[in-house]
């Protein structure tokens, strides 16, 4: 059975193209041409996948995230946006987006970039891989799907960048992971200003796994970070 693609762009042009190349990878494609038809074609034709631009008229792309993650909490969306600043990515993130890819898809590398996302979301966030999504830290378990840390039978929720730097590190015990590869994960891109961003988010997972002494995620300075785990 395919899956089902929701792809939700008010540009009719770049929508008959990106639907035609989705169909020809075998996916079942809806379409709608705002957040409003958006959020009520999702409710009608519950979809694997969301794609969505931010920008549009009726209903913008993060008002429509808003009201879809009311009524699912982990389909997968993916916002399509020329908007790339680092307060508009943060934005679409906390609301529930799962990834984010500029919005300059005429060109066929784009579009490869687009279906290689969908791809990579549809694996991470299929159902019956919830359960295998965990990362087992110290005391702590770490689910991938939930975003949440758990400890004595109490969960916290991380934000979605703490998560996804988590995930990264959780999967490279005592490896160095660089920097950059840390910032293109999370950001898309590896600029000087995200630096700052990332430390911040180092600071947050130290603090939440402040409770077992044995996990120590160390700054390997002008490198990246490393998680370790002492037995």
């Amino acid at each position: 059975m395919s899956n089902k693609i929701l792809f939700v762009e008010d540009e009719k042009d770049l929508t008959l193209i990106v639907a035609d190349t989705l169909r020809e990878q075998g996916y079942d494609i809806i379409t709608a041409a705002d957040g409003i038809e958006g959020l009520e074609k999702f409710k009608a034709e519950a979809a694997d996948i969301i794609v969505a631009d931010v920008m549009m008229p009726k209903m913008d792309g993060f008002t429509m995230a808003k009201k879809i993650r009311k009524l699912s909490p982990t389909v997968p969306l993916l916002f399509l946006t020329a908007k790339s600043t680092i307060d508009d990515v943060e934005e679409g993130f906390e609301i529930g987006a799962n990834d984010y890819l500029k919005k300059y898809l005429k060109k066929p590398f784009e579009l490869r970039e687009l279906i290689v996302r969908i791809k990579a979301l549809l694996r991470r966030y299929t159902p019956n891989r919830a359960e295998g999504i965990k990362y087992p830290l110290g005391s702590y378990l770490f689910n991938v799907s939930t975003q949440t840390l758990s400890l004595g039978g109490q969960s916290v929720e991380l934000s979605h960048f703490e998560a996804r730097i988590l995930e990264l590190l959780a999967a490279n015990i005592g490896k160095t992971v660089d920097a950059s590869e840390l910032m293109i994960a999370v950001w898309q891109r590896d600029e000087p200003s995200n630096r700052n961003s990332l430390h911040g988010y180092i600071h947050k997972l130290r603090r939440a796994l402040c409770q077992d002494s044995s996990i120590c995620i160390i700054n390997q300075r002008g490198f990246g970070y490393m998680l370790t785990i002492k037995n």
